[in-house]
């Protein structure tokens, strides 16, 4: 199946494993280009690769001034804000990262609160830093990439907050939460972020199948986030990938995608499995979520 006219927003496409390297190994040769070719041959019009630390500014736009189609996200990651308390001129370097890089920086972030992992960075720390980069929403007047994994309350707190700070709304990625904060996030102005791992269970399903059409975006969230066969979304997948072990250098081909390691090219398994647990036309739905991405991302 090909994804008519699809935008997949969330790709960390910095990460080592399109170098070949897993675990600081090197197991095969570097295929970022064909990774990325694979996802325009299935439909994928444009991608934003997702930043979430000072040090993948520059990786990320090396990678996508080579490209009229990608684009990407400047902040950091909630549970890397421990960052900020080492380098007193890491917001400042953000802002620089942003300045000089307009043209290809379409949201802050990742940014947010995440209370599943406090072992990487405590809550204070979090909070404080997830506010303070809203302040670059407002200087550049740019949407959110925002992430929040069991933190709703403070999460939503901030924003309240801030909201004067956020005229342009967002999306929060990966989302796996409750239909009830799903409503209230839509409700002030955000979007709804959707990929494997939105997926898992029957509960994620019935979530999926009450959110409106119309605040929906797709993505992949890769190397991350692959649809398994062990989730409740994967009776909904049509189209098949051919897989080889990242060992076997080989049987590697073009249109071979590496197993365990989640591909761009995928997001079309996510379409299908909206498409199928909402019992909608997966073409139909995916002009719908194209627009919905084009709107917040792409529109002056």
């Amino acid at each position: 199946m090909l994804v008519e006219k699809s935008i997949n927003i969330g790709a960390n496409l910095t990460d080592e494993v399109f170098d070949g390297r897993y675990n600081g190994t090197r197991k095969h040769d570097s295929d970022r280009q064909q990774v990325l070719d694979k996802a325009w041959n299935i439909g994928v019009e444009k991608i934003i690769l997702t930043v979430g630390s000072i040090l993948e500014c520059a990786p990320a736009f090396k990678i996508v001034d080579n490209d009229d189609r990608l684009f990407c996200t400047v902040g950091c990651h909630p549970t890397r804000c421990g960052e900020f308390l080492l380098d007193l001129e890491y917001f400042n370097k953000l802002d620089q990262h942003i300045e000089e890089n307009k043209s290809k920086v379409v949201a802050i972030g990742e940014i947010g609160l995440d209370y599943d992992r406090l072992h990487f960075c405590e809550p204070d720390i979090q909070k404080k830093y997830f506010e303070k980069q809203l302040e670059l929403a407002d200087k550049y007047d740019l949407p959110l990439f925002l992430h929040c994994r069991n933190a709703h309350d403070d999460f939503i707190s901030i924003i309240e907050r801030n909201k004067s700070k956020i005229r342009r709304g967002g999306v929060v990625h990966t989302y796996d939460g409750s239909l009830e904060h799903a409503k209230i996030l839509i409700s002030m102005g955000f979007y709804i972020g959707l990929n494997g791992c939105s997926l898992k269970s029957e509960a994620n399903l019935e979530v999926v199948k009450e959110l409106p059409n119309d605040k929906i975006m797709l993505e992949t969230d890769s190397p991350w986030c692959e649809i398994r066969q062990s989730h409740a979304s994967s009776k909904f997948i049509k189209t098949k990938f051919e897989t080889v072990k990242k060992q076997n250098k080989q049987k590697w081909q073009k249109d071979v995608l590496v197993v365990g390691r989640n591909e761009p090219c995928t997001i079309v398994q996510v379409l299908e499995v909206i498409a199928g647990v909402k019992g909608e036309d997966a073409e139909k739905l995916s002009e719908i979520f194209y627009n919905n991405t084009m709107k917040v991302f792409f529109s002056d």
